[in-house]
């Protein structure tokens, strides 16, 4: 395990887990902009390829090379490659759709988390849980509109995006415990890292100086998010953190509004409060149980 200084303070994790979602935001606000002017991949390889060399240069000193050794390198890997693969939709589709439209919609993933859960997990959940999970539906159609002549078909992509990533949190769940943290951080973008690497000199668009710091701006936000949640969770548990990672959303959307000039629907802002509103309740009912 990582050797972390664990002190006492709920508030001390909240502040770490916000800061987390200011970062992710803020990574992602960067990555759009950077989307509409480099190929996509090229975009997603900044973001793997200079956070990886930032946990590297922290888990190093930190851990020693163990963080390199796994017990579990299937999972590790298609771990890895679930999380390359939602990255990839996100990205695609933040060239296309406005930021918060996007990742509101990729909140669906801790709702989705609760259904397969009970698929592959053989959870159980009761009617409670169940209605949580239809309303957060409902809000995800709210926003995406699927049958209206105005639907953004681009919508989609956050919404497969969402159900990859409820698949990388169960292989996240089924990792702890099973295999070195270290090595798991290591590994969430190590792998795409080196995959993006053997392709992306097909694609490769020289960056002007701006855009060129901004890629590593993407990777260092990016590092820095995950870096907030490590240590803010090891101040105060998962279950009284877990409602604060939605700050991302409020973030994106204010990024998308102010920085980025993108509408804020109304539609939207209902649909965001559905899919914030089931995320928090399913929470709620998993910390009472």
């Amino acid at each position: 395990m990582i050797p972390l200084h664990k002190p006492s303070g709920i508030l001390a994790g909240i502040c770490l887990t916000i800061l987390s979602g200011l970062s992710l935001a803020s990574m992602d606000t960067a990555g759009k902009f950077l989307t509409g002017r480099l190929p996509v991949m090229e975009v997603v390889w900044a973001r793997y390829f200079f956070h990886t060399l930032v946990m590297v240069a922290w888990l190093a000193p930190t851990t020693g090379m163990r963080f390199l050794r796994t017990k579990r390198p299937g999972l590790q890997l298609l771990r890895g490659g679930t999380l390359l693969i939602a990255t990839l939709l996100m990205y695609t589709a933040f060239s296309r759709i406005p930021l918060a439209d996007a990742t509101s919609v990729q909140f669906f993933a801790p709702v989705l988390v609760t259904v397969l859960s009970v698929v592959f997990l053989g959870e159980r959940i009761g009617i409670h849980r169940i209605a949580a999970v239809l309303v957060g539906f409902g809000g995800v159609l709210l926003i995406v509109q699927p049958g209206f002549s105005d639907t953004d078909p681009y919508l989609l992509l956050p919404l497969g995006a969402a159900a990859i990533l409820s698949v990388y949190f169960l292989l996240t769940r089924t990792l702890s415990g099973a295999d070195d943290s270290a090595s798991t951080l290591f590994n969430t973008t190590a792998v795409g890292a080196v995959l993006l690497t053997l392709a992306v000199p097909f694609v490769w668009q020289w960056p002007t100086p701006t855009e060129f710091v901004l890629m590593v701006l993407v990777g260092l936000l990016g590092a820095i998010g995950h870096f907030c949640l490590v240590i803010g969770f090891s101040y105060a548990s998962a279950s009284a953190l877990s409602p604060f990672l939605y700050s991302q959303v409020l973030f994106a959307s204010i990024f998308s509004l102010v920085l980025l000039g993108d509408p804020l629907r109304p539609s939207l802002i209902a649909g965001a409060a559905l899919l914030i509103g089931s995320g928090i309740y399913i929470w709620w009912r998993e910390n009472r149980r």
